[in-house]
């Protein structure tokens, strides 16, 4: 009978490991695909999920309001009058609508797995392409003399023209992007779904809440305060966005300025949701690729300079070590190994980080000029030079909002709403990557100089003016000296004992000797095993959610490889890295895969070594040392299970009675006893 409640969360909990095993086959199989397939596996359904509920508005925009503007003597193209549209012309923009929210439901029930790829991936590809086809034809069309008002000088197109251009473009790039995908999954580079986690999911819901919210809120205000509904749609975006133009477009009545109050605290905090999560999915996706990508690449580099009758190995262009396993035992040459490796892991992360930096301003600097060009452009009747037109993109980047310049036209108007939402992903990424970089470096700069100056350290001035000369040096190891790795393996060898002995407590010893009592030495040793191995998962999920990620040293890693039957001094599981990672395309490379299950050789600068792969270390060795733990329950159940069959243990008293009357069993449980006595008294007076 099963306890009332406990069945469905048992059920749920191994869904939940089923899960987890499967997502991290994805990430390893993922993990050393050339990056296009990424882009096409994960990015793409992400950009699609981001920009497609954003053109679904700008079609709406498009629809609710005529494309031609008369404009008569003393006035212009923003406040001109509005010229009925032909009815083909809001039929076909309808129809076009209505293909484009067909393949954004059908992405979105894909996204939440209530459709499949198979299904889901033609109706998306196709009616994005449709969608996009005839709002081409349309903007074509009005851009000829047959659409335009007779003299052409009042004539003029209005923001709904322009929403519809805009729409027409992103509609193109996601079904490309979206046809891209479906190409990876059918040759077979990942399976037929979205590989994205829910928070990943999550995210076309959150855009499309924020644009429904935006034009919810312009229509409001467009009609509490007598304005026409693309101008609402543009103060929205202004006002979510925090940018505060001002001008024209300001809540005069006492209603719209009541009303101003929760919905611009609704629109922040929307506006806060959907940035979070673009940098949470955005970031920390994109910089696991990146960074398996710049690791395997430098992890070859270096196997490569190696010189063996120089007996050095280039870490980077100016820093070279003595690295040969000449003369070294077995675990100061996988030492050697580690340390290497670990510095391949520092290198390849620092220029992971300034390579996301560059990117992310080169792409928050051609948003700036490249707006800047087409506000230059737009606000012509104006007379915006380049250089006001840079002037008034700045503070509007950087939500400055002075109102002293602001957009007129109709296409600045429009263009400033699809621009201003670019610039959200663009300049939360920039800010991430510069807080890895140059405002951690200024931080730690300034807290360096209050060392020097007035908050000196507790070590004193020369220690740190050493720090930071270590700093500087960018910590360089191994440094060519002789005997370096021997002693640092002698400290590692104490190290394990003494972690080991630090376990022994009274209780256990308890435990120990009443098991003794029994004769029964083996089942104590193991009851000890199993007690270290809880202890130290115990610990290590304490260590998964530190913040930055614990990177352990190597006498760490080799006492929890000690836990998991790989010594460090057996040499039958150890091989010479490899540079390529031998794997064929669409297979999944042994990533990480140094643990006792896999019954694998592996180097700690190869493929397999477990610093390798998007994992933690600290997650890494959590899971294996479950799954130890895991399989030694299950081997000592079956043991138990054994026991109560056989006759119960004689114990250490009767043994010695029997004298030279020993059976063979008996003699070989007495050795046993007098061993384990030993180990215990000698690991007792240890600890």
């Amino acid at each position: 009978m099963n306890d009332p409640g406990l069945e469905e969360p048992a059920q749920e909990a191994a869904q939940d490991v089923e899960n987890n095993v499967q997502q991290a086959d994805d990430e390893e199989r993922e993990y050393l695909d050339p990056s296009q397939w990424w882009f096409a596996s994960t990015a793409s359904p992400l950009i699609a999920g981001t920009f497609g509920p954003m053109a679904n508005a700008f079609s709406i925009c498009a629809l609710v309001e005529k494309w031609r503007v008369y404009i008569p003597s003393g006035s212009d193209e923003a406040h001109g009058t509005k010229i009925s549209d032909p009815k083909w012309l809001i039929a076909v923009n309808s129809i076009s609508l209505v293909f484009a929210l067909a393949a954004n439901i059908s992405l979105l029930l894909n996204m939440s797995r209530r459709l499949t790829f198979a299904i889901a991936q033609p109706i998306t590809i196709i009616g994005f392409y449709l969608a996009s086809f005839l709002l081409i034809a349309l903007v074509a069309v009005a851009s000829t003399s047959v659409f335009r008002i007779q003299p052409i000088q009042e004539h003029a197109l209005s923001q709904a023209y322009y929403y519809g251009l805009m729409a027409a473009g992103i509609y193109f790039i996601i079904a490309s992007l979206m046809g891209f995908t479906a190409v990876g999954a059918y040759k077979g580079h990942y399976a037929k779904e979205f590989r994205l986690t829910p928070s990943q999911r999550t995210l076309m819901l959150q855009t499309i809440s924020f644009m429904a919210y935006l034009l919810l809120g312009a229509l409001v205000f467009s009609t509490v305060e007598g304005w026409m509904f693309l101008d609402g749609v543009f103060w929205a975006d202004f006002t979510l966005l925090t940018v505060g133009l001002g001008g024209e477009f300001v809540p005069k009545t006492h209603s719209g300025r009541a009303l101003l109050f929760p919905y611009a605290i609704g629109g922040l905090l929307m506006v806060g949701l959907v940035v979070g999560s673009i940098r949470s999915l955005i970031l920390e996706h994109g910089k696991q690729k990146m960074a398996a990508r710049f690791m395997e690449v430098k992890r070859q580099k270096v196997l490569s300079s190696i010189d063996e009758d120089e007996r050095t190995i280039s870490i980077g262009p100016f820093e070279k070590i003595e690295f040969s396993q000449k003369g070294l035992s077995e675990t100061q040459r996988r030492e050697q190994e580690f340390h290497v490796m670990r510095r391949v892991q520092e290198l390849s992360e620092r220029k992971r980080r300034y390579t996301a930096l560059a990117i992310s301003t080169a792409a928050a600097l051609m948003l700036w000029f490249l707006g800047a060009l087409v506000f230059m452009f737009s606000e012509k009747p104006q007379g915006f030079s380049y250089f006001v037109s840079l002037y008034f993109a700045y503070t509007s980047l950087l939500t400055l909002g002075y109102g002293d310049f602001t957009v007129n036209s109709n296409a600045g108007k429009a263009f400033f709403v699809f621009w201003s939402l670019l610039a959200v992903p663009t300049l939360t990424i920039l800010i991430s990557n510069m807080g890895d970089t140059v405002i951690k470096a200024f931080k730690d700069f300034t807290i360096w100089i209050g060392s020097l100056t007035v908050l000196p350290a507790e070590e004193g001035l020369g220690t740190a003016l050493r720090v930071g000369m270590q700093r500087i040096k960018a910590g360089k190891i191994g440094q060519g000296e002789k005997g370096y790795w021997k002693e640092q393996s002698n400290a590692s060898d104490h190290s394990t004992e003494d972690r080991l002995a630090a376990h022994i407590e009274e209780e256990e010893l308890g435990k120990a000797e009443e098991a003794g009592e029994h004769g029964d030495y083996l089942e104590r040793d193991i009851r000890f095993y199993h007690f270290v191995l809880a202890k130290e998962v115990r610990q290590l999920m304490k260590d998964v959610d530190v913040s930055p990620p614990k990177q352990y040293k190597y006498h760490e890693w080799q006492y929890y490889l000690r836990l998991l039957d790989q010594d460090e001094n057996d040499p039958s599981h150890h091989r010479k890295p490899k540079v390529e990672s031998g794997h064929d395309d669409g297979e999944a490379p042994d990533i990480g895969t140094a643990d006792d299950r896999q019954k694998r050789e592996w180097s700690w600068l190869g493929i397999r070594s477990p610093l390798m792969g998007n994992q933690k270390e600290a997650q890494w060795l959590l899971q294996r040392l479950a799954a130890k733990l895991e399989a030694e329950m299950r081997k000592q159940s079956s043991h138990d299970e054994r026991k109560k069959k056989e006759k119960p243990p004689i114990s250490m008293a009767e043994l010695r009675k029997r004298g030279s009357g020993n059976t063979e069993e008996e003699s070989r449980r007495l050795q046993e006893g007098v061993w384990s006595t030993g180990a215990r008294q000698r690991v007792k007076k240890e600890g």
